[in-house]
């Protein structure tokens, strides 16, 4: 994977959402169809023989390379959402966030005590959405979970909300 041509389409947005945030915005990596088969193609490399079942994709960028690589693997996918947009009986966690609190929610029966899970989103900044969706997954009895990311922000030290052997990827460190 060229992680300069990555680099190079990855569209920065100071004061976004809020003063003092510098946002990485990921849908130029999308739009790109060189970029796009690069990311598919790495993280497939990195878990094709690893035994994923399910891939959960965090709303809502998580769910763009989440279902193709979910797909690509032969694994279902499932969707990590914010409260009122899952319509059958849901688990949720609420936490911590950069700016605030939130809530994230799956359905009930999306995982199975034989599920090897990988649990993938957009962006690793202090890492509160991500270890709410691990917590939700392991209280779903997953057999084994692996976590992924696009982007890591390193100087936020977000990979210090998981528990210790829980093997955490990302993309791009910036």
């Amino acid at each position: 994977m060229n992680k300069e041509t990555l680099k190079e389409n990855l569209r920065e947005i100071p004061d976004f959402p809020i003063p003092g945030i510098l946002f990485y915005d990921v849908t130029t990596l999308f739009k790109n169809p060189k970029c796009l088969q690069e990311m598919l193609d790495h993280l497939y490399e990195l878990y094709k023989d690893k035994g994923i079942t399910k891939v959960v994709g965090i709303e809502s960028r998580g769910f763009i390379m989440g279902a193709a690589l979910a797909a690509r693997l032969g694994a279902g996918f499932i969707m990590a959402r914010k409260p009122g947009k899952l319509p059958a009986e849901v688990v949720e966690e609420t936490y911590a966030k950069e700016y605030g609190t939130d809530t994230i929610q799956i359905h009930k029966d999306a995982i199975a005590p034989d599920d090897v899970v990988l649990l993938h989103d957009d962006l690793l900044a202090t890492g509160g959405t991500m270890a709410a969706t691990h917590r939700l997954v392991q209280r779903c009895g997953a057999k084994q979970t692996f976590i992924n990311f696009i982007i890591e922000l390193k100087e936020l030290n977000g990979r210090k909300a998981f528990p210790e052997g829980v093997e955490v990827e990302t993309l791009l460190a910036l």
